[in-house]
């Protein structure tokens, strides 16, 4: 779904473990690296669309994860001019997103990357990586977004 200005709604999911480490995943064929993340349908709450995007992307349930929090705004970054799409209408210039922390409940073994059978995965790969890691290597038109959404969360996370 994408909002009359041109954003696409998405939701983010930082999935962190006990050690306060966070999953960060590779892009299938690509060098760049992201928390788990898609698109809102229409007619679908965020967090509607946060739990099943977990479960399309990394294999997960609600039964796996506990939202600790939720941003409390909107957070947006805008796609660099080469990779807009400019002949599929509605013209889509960037992400409108909703973030959650979630704190993973379950063995780290029920995470899989290959849930999609009809699809290709959405990753690759994945690690565990410190809270701050993704900030010096997230692709560099959404390090503003990521910055926002990881210190607000930050408060939630290291204050518990």
């Amino acid at each position: 779904m994408i909002d009359t200005n041109g954003y696409r709604l998405n939701v983010g999911m930082v999935i962190y473990n006990k050690n306060e480490q966070v999953l960060w995943a590779k892009r299938t064929g690509q060098h760049s690296w992201q928390f788990p993340q898609g698109g809102v349908y229409t007619n679908e709450t965020t967090q509607t669309a946060m739990y099943r995007e977990l479960f399309e992307e990394v294999g997960l349930t609600q039964a796996d994860v506990n939202i600790v929090s939720e941003s409390h705004h909107w957070v947006k970054y805008k796609l660099p001019l080469g990779l807009v799409r400019w002949h599929i209408k509605p013209l889509c210039i960037g992400q409108k997103q909703k973030w959650y922390l979630l704190k993973l409940l379950c063995n780290e073994k029920a995470i899989n990357i290959n849930i999609k059978k009809s699809q290709s995965p959405e990753f690759d790969s994945w690690r565990w990586v410190s809270y701050w890691y993704p900030m010096r290597h997230v692709v560099s038109f959404k390090k503003c977004a990521y910055r926002q959404m990881m210190t607000e969360f930050s408060r939630k996370l290291f204050t518990l």
